[in-house]
């Protein structure tokens, strides 16, 4: 009896591993059935959902600056400088987009308005000329009356661009040498090749003229002297204006004459 009981205690301890390791296994599987199946029914969640508390004096509610910038941009107003709308090709030709920025052509020494005001004065020059008219000199209309005048002389069977030139520079440098050896007060050879060259406008007139009338006659003769003493006045008037030499005004003329004569015998005559 005390033999059967001892051989049931061993076959006890021989099965006891093995009912663990059943229950182990059934435990573990059982609670990955149970994780699977909760993730499978809702979302995972990682953190917990209640909002952080923030600091109110470290991020303000209100920004009155941005703000203010918001709606300022939202109404259509400039906020860091008036940004104006696309236009048409002629927008390239001035800087809209910059605030307190004059036109391009300004900045380049092309001002019409100014250009307008000096051909009229040389166009009346029984007018008071102001002492301060060369102030602003600039050789944009200058460039352009030589340029239609030569291209008129073209047109009329005389290209005399070279010698346009040429006669302009010579005459230019030696009215600027004689001008300042005449007057106390000094000018630059900017000046006054301004002036020479705005003056030119009664001759441009007569260079346009030659295309549609033959000049090599009295007509012509006449008219380029009519032309030749409107430019020497309006030229003389204005340097002597600009350099207070008003008693000096015919020795002023004089050299100017015979600028503007020379231009004259080219638009007259063919070269042949």
């Amino acid at each position: 009896m005390a033999w059967k009981e001892l051989h049931s205690l061993v076959s006890n301890l021989h099965s006891f591993p093995r009912l663990m390791w059943q229950d182990t296994s059934y435990n573990s599987s059982s609670s990955q059935n149970g994780f699977y199946t909760q993730s499978q029914g809702a979302p995972l969640q990682f953190y917990s959902p209640v909002a952080p508390v923030v600091d109110a004096g470290f991020y303000p509610g209100s920004r009155p600056s941005l703000d203010e910038a918001q709606g300022n941009i939202a109404a259509g107003g400039a906020f860091g400088g008036n940004i104006q709308p696309q236009g048409g090709w002629w927008t390239a030709f001035g800087t809209g987009g910059l605030e307190g920025e004059p036109p391009l052509l300004e900045e380049l020494g092309i001002n019409f308005p100014h250009i307008r005001m000096k051909s009229r004065t040389v166009l009346n020059p029984l007018s008071r000329v102001d002492e301060r008219i060369m102030d602003d000199a600039d050789l944009a209309g200058p460039i352009l009356f030589i340029f239609c005048f030569a291209t008129s002389l073209l047109f009329s069977g005389k290209p005399n661009f070279g010698y346009i030139y040429g006669v302009g520079l010579f005459g230019s440098i030696s009215i600027y040498i004689l001008l300042n050896l005449m007057s106390e007060k000094r000018i630059d050879a900017y000046r006054v090749a301004s002036v020479l060259g705005y003056c030119l406008l009664p001759l441009v007139g007569v260079g346009a003229l030659s295309i549609m009338v033959t000049l090599d006659g009295m007509f012509g003769y006449i008219l380029s002297l009519l032309s030749i003493i409107w430019c020497t006045y309006s030229a003389s008037g204005i340097f002597v204006a600009v350099l207070r030499m008003s008693d000096q005004r015919l020795l002023v003329a004089y050299p100017i004459g015979l600028l503007y004569g020379c231009f004259a015998l080219l638009s007259v005559f063919t070269g042949r």
